[in-house]
Order: C-alpha cells, then structure tokens, then sequence
C-alpha cells in the first residue's frame, strides 16, 4: 500500500519487535499508540514508510476479475467488496488494488479503523505517512531487482515455541503466487504442509523455484530440496526509503 513516492524515514513493526531509527523495542502483538508515539519521535521529522507485519495487512493475487466496474468509486467498493469476500471479516477494511504485469490484481488491505488512527497519529507528529507496505511486499520489492529466476519467499514471525506464522510469496516471470496462514507451523511443517505443494505446484507451471528467501527464521532451516538464502537484519540499516 503506497500512499506516495519519496524519501522517507523507515518505521518497522512486527508482533514481537518495533524498530525506529536506533529504537529497538519489543512488542506483544499491536502496538498502543504511547508504543506507536515513542517510535515515531525516534525518527527525524518528515515522511515515514511504514512496514507491519504481514497478518496485520494481509494480501490475495485476484486473477479472476474480467471486468471491473467504471467509475473510481465503483472499482474501489468493488475491490473492497472482493477482499471481504477472501477474508470473511466484517470489520471495514481500506483496500489498495496494483493490476501486475501479467495479469492479476495484488489486493492489499488494512483495518479501516486501524490505517485511520494511525494516519491521525503520525500527521499529529509531523511524521506523516507516505508509504505502508506489509513485510512481505517491503522484502520483495528488495529482492526483485536480481528475481533472474524462479523463486520463493518466506515472510516469518516467530510466535515464541520454535514456530512461525507468515507469508509464502513466489515468482517466476513476475509474482505468481502469494499464500498466508495465520496458525504457526515449526519449519519441518512448513517444509511440509506449504513449501513442498507449493514448490509442486509451481514447478507444474513451468515455474520451478531454484532459491528459498527467508526472513525471520532463527537457527537452521531444515532442507527441503531447494537451496535456502537466509535474508540478513542489515537490510533495515536503511534509514531513508525510495521505494
């Protein structure tokens, strides 16, 4: 979810941790707006890209739409309507919709309630928003300069028993496969229950996976028949974002 194109300090917030600028804090799930208002003010005056974890703004590939309706407002409640479907939540959700290159739509969402509070809090500290992007998408978007070939990427949270919550997001010619779950598997799960029939699946299409990013993971990761790149904490060393 992009709301603008410049340079801008970088706010990451997972459940467990929040960094900002030097800030480095826990966290137990969403953080409240004292939590939210210490990290900002960490950071200089000016725009900020947020980054949140990936089940606060979940995300689905809609490949099935022939035709959308004419009228902004009308495409906006239809892709609204679309991502309520997929998620079956009745909270209002503010939706964000990217047609890709060959094809789909990427359809990003965040509670309507929580994008409000937080836009309100950043603008009263002079901080105000001009980018917020799930995990997942921050971390490819990183990667897609080199994606030469096939590939899958593992979005993590740690949920503090050795497993993990997350992201499955693949590509071959362009992102072609995106999967989330929200109940947490140890990595043998993972390499069982999701990477293996995804990496099936894809190699069907022609799409074969030839690497394995892995963001969050702690320790080994178990093999899986795909060479495995864990991705290092140094990418946030960034503190100006130009995405």
């Amino acid at each position: 979810m992009n709301l603008g194109r410049r340079g801008r300090s970088l706010l990451w917030m997972e459940s467990h941790r929040l960094w900002a600028g030097p800030q480095r804090r826990p966290l137990q799930g969403a953080p409240t707006e004292d939590q939210l208002a210490q990290a900002l003010t960490a950071l200089p005056e000016g725009g900020t890209a947020w980054v949140v974890d990936d089940l606060w703004a979940p995300a689905l590939l809609a490949r099935d739409i022939a035709e959308l309706p004419s009228g902004g407002e009308a495409r906006e409640g239809f892709f609204r309507w679309r991502f309520q479907q997929a998620f079956g939540s009745e909270i209002p959700w503010a939706v964000q919709a990217v047609r890709l290159e060959d094809g789909p739509y990427l359809l990003s969402g965040l509670a309507q309630s929580t994008r409000d509070a937080w836009t309100a809090l950043a603008t009263r500290l002079n901080r105000p928003i001009v980018s917020l992007q799930p995990r997942w998408l921050w971390l490819f978007n990183r990667l897609a300069p080199s994606l030469d070939m096939p590939g899958i990427l593992l979005s993590l949270t740690p949920t503090g028993d050795g497993r993990y919550t997350g992201t499955l997001a693949a590509w071959g010619r362009g992102l072609c496969m995106l999967r989330q779950w929200e109940d947490p598997l140890s990595p043998a799960g993972w390499n069982e229950e999701r990477i293996a029939p995804s990496a099936a699946f894809l190699q069907r299409e022609s799409r074969s996976p030839q690497l394995i990013h892995i963001w969050g993971a702690t320790g080994d990761w178990p093999y899986v028949g795909i060479p495995v790149q864990k991705l290092d904490e140094g990418l946030l060393a960034e503190t100006e974002e130009v995405a």
